[in-house]
């Protein structure tokens, strides 16, 4: 057993202690990529591992829990201590980090009236249950317990979001409640009313920020007097949407504002490795207009997205060098980049041709979102039959939320993004007797800011047609993960939203980049795993495709692809192009 103290400095069993920390997120990276991962960070220097809990990771029903696989975050932390790492786990509900809805799940909004990060008791309730079941988890991977976790962070960045101190009262009683022994920290950026708005009383307070170290954490020191400080994120790069420019930080200086820091202080590095926002797990920002990030999120990291290592990494070891020894590290798994070249489209289908199969329509006088219907992710397509007008003159989608593609007799019309669902649109098309289709692409859900509680996705208040709102609707829900019900004998049309299946066959297993050129914008699935979306506009040009989602033999890959964009084949490369 041990003991881990905030005193005048940090103490470890008895003795000051300086946390030389770096972010890995489990729920980023394949298991069996994780030792390498936490063995390069030792290798650098640092003595600790700090990971965030995403609640819609395990929690992807209401009360059905996920704690396997890719979601085992006990075997995270345990493959941690084998390395020999300490451990900091920030499992607030709400984590940022770019991820889908900052981890909140997004069954939250199917209940009407629900407020989120606050003192309104369905959501504390909700919050309760899921403690409940994580904390039986770490609880016993504590230091006082025996386990490698030193640390827990109360919410996150609760300064730039709200002001309700009784709320961060409420989840640090919860988090006492259900096991903790160890100190608790928040982290909040030291600018306007952030730090007092997030803090705890009895509570650590440490500082996010990527530069100006010693005027940030000079901030920090007037607030907390002789507690030892702390940067909780040291932003070494940052991330990238769709549409915007790969970020490329400078090695030589972040290493100097890194020695900033560790002069005065211990670190986070945010993100030492950042691994790939699989599936539709991506989050978005939302300051003019919406952001989507794209699904790798390399961030400029220590350690690249898959595993290499960078000059940054090199820079950053030099200066941790100077406070404290750097062990000998082993890595203990071997990993190759394959360039399987290119692969030609075995089979296609085109999404209305098989949307019987893949979805069963529910029936509305009005449509209603996503989460109404129990859906998280993906897409949703509403249909109709116009009965009552001559011509569709104007459309206008109420409260609706990405991306929207319109379609009149299966013909597209109109393709409306963002801002200008909530506009009225001219079109000119004959209606009587026609079909209607909307296909609605939830993006992911805002992960910071103001408009977390609008993030209801498809469309949440109505369709105006011609002037006037158009009832009844059939709602087809297309999360996409029943890729098996395909039967890619029943029709294509070029032009149209398809699927495309390639075949693999792989003599030897290992990481690959896959180039979508020539495809306008969807989602991949190999073997049955959601890789990640894709976008023509860039920057990113190929998904990274880890080779433990790989087999020796046939492997198949699908592509769902919404614009009526498509080659004739795909092509592995062994290095990635992020733009």
């Amino acid at each position: 057993m041990g003991q881990f103290e905030i005193k005048e400095d940090f103490i470890l069993n008895g003795e000051p202690f300086k946390i030389i920390s770096g972010t890995i997120h489990y729920f980023r990276v394949v298991p069996e990529y994780w030792r390498d991962r936490l063995e390069k960070l030792k290798a650098m220097g640092c003595n600790t591992v700090e990971t965030y809990v995403a609640w819609n990771v395990h929690e992807p029903k209401k009360g059905e829990f996920c704690f396997e696989g890719i979601a085992d975050v006990a075997d995270f932390i345990e493959i941690a201590r084998e390395v020999g790492l300490w451990v900091i786990v920030r499992p607030s509900p709400y984590i940022c980090a770019e991820w889908e809805f900052g981890g909140l799940p997004a069954w939250l909004l199917a209940e009407d009236g629900m407020r989120l990060r606050t003192c309104y008791g369905p959501f504390l309730k909700h919050v309760a249950d899921y403690y409940k079941k994580l904390f039986e988890i770490l609880t016993p991977l504590q230091i006082t317990k025996g386990g490698p976790i030193i640390m827990y962070q109360v919410e996150n960045e609760y300064g730039s979001y709200g002001s309700d101190t009784l709320y961060l009262e409420t989840l640090k009683r919860m988090m006492i409640e259900n096991g903790t022994e160890i100190p608790l920290v928040t982290s909040d950026g030291p600018w306007g009313d952030m730090l007092t708005c997030g803090k705890v009383d009895g509570v650590l307070q440490t500082a996010n920020f990527g530069s100006h170290a010693k005027e940030q954490l000079w901030i920090l020191k007037e607030r907390i007097g002789d507690k030892p400080l702390m940067c909780m994120e040291f932003w070494a790069g940052w991330f990238d949407h769709w549409g915007g420019e790969h970020h490329v930080e400078s090695p030589v200086e972040q290493a100097k504002t890194l020695d900033d820091i560790l002069e005065q202080g211990s670190v986070n590095i945010y993100v030492a490795h950042g691994g790939t926002n699989f599936g539709f797990m991506n989050g978005s920002n939302y300051g003019d207009n919406l952001t989507p990030d794209v699904a790798s999120y390399d961030y400029g990291a220590l350690i690249c997205e898959d595993g290499q290592i960078t000059e940054k990494y090199l820079e950053f070891q030099k200066v941790i060098r100077k406070y404290r020894d750097i062990p000998e590290v082993k890595f203990t798994t071997d990993i190759s980049r394959i360039a399987y070249g290119n692969i030609p489209v075995a089979e296609k289908v085109g999404l209305f041709e098989v949307l019987e199969d893949i979805s069963t329509p529910v029936e509305h006088f009005y449509p209603v979102s996503m989460e109404k219907l129990g859906q998280n992710y993906g897409y949703i397509l509403y249909h109709t039959e116009l009965n009552y007008e001559r011509n569709v003159d104007r459309i206008r989608l109420m409260d609706a939320n990405d991306r929207a593609k319109i379609y009149v007799n299966r013909a597209e019309v109109a393709t409306l993004y963002d801002t200008e669902l909530q506009k009225e649109h001219k079109l000119q098309y004959e209606a009587w007797g026609s079909e209607l289709d909307i296909l609605v692409e939830n993006m992911g859900r805002v992960n910071y800011g103001a408009l977390l509680e609008k993030q209801r996705k498809g469309i949440d208040g109505g369709v105006f047609l011609n002037g006037h709102y158009h009832y009844n609707w059939k709602h087809y829900p297309l999360e996409l993960n029943n890729l098996d019900r395909i039967s890619y004998d029943k029709g294509y049309t070029e032009g149209r939203p398809a699927f495309y299946k390639f075949v693999l066959d792989a003599e030897e297993i290992g990481d690959t980049f896959l180039d979508f050129s020539g495809f306008g914008k969807g989602v991949i699935f190999v073997n049955g795993f959601a890789l990640g979306r894709f976008w023509e506009i860039g920057p990113q040009k190929r998904l990274y495709l880890p080779g433990p989602l790989l087999k020796k033999g046939r492997n198949e890959i699908v592509l769902f692809e919404t614009e009526g964009k498509a080659a004739g084949n795909i092509t592995f490369f062994a290095e990635p192009d992020l733009g």
